[in-house]
């Protein structure tokens, strides 16, 4: 591949990657164990009032992790989020989005 297909093919992945963060939605959720989540538009996302560390797997799908939780967000056709979690010891579960 030469030089010039390899910088285009950079180039649309990078920019590609940009769009999928801005994806996510707001919102605010519970889940058990007291963990409280909050999403700005576009993100951060927010797991106990830290700033999470967020990896995007893709447009609709998403986790967020800080301080040994885990928050699974997916989101729906219909742009509303599902959220989850895993937290040490193996604890996890479904979060409540607050309405």
């Amino acid at each position: 591949m030469s030089r010039i297909l390899r910088t285009i093919a950079f180039v649309a992945a990078a920019t590609a990657a940009g769009p999928a963060f801005s994806a996510v939605p707001f919102f605010n959720a519970t889940c058990p164990m007291g963990i409280e989540v909050h999403a700005d538009q576009g993100g951060p996302i927010y797991i106990n009032g830290k700033e999470a560390k967020l990896k995007v797997f893709n447009a609709n799908y998403y986790e967020a992790s800080h301080d040994h939780v885990t928050i699974s967000l997916s989101i729906n056709p219909d742009g509303t989020p599902d959220v989850s979690y895993t937290a040490r010891g193996g604890a996890n579960g479904i979060c409540t989005i607050k309405k």
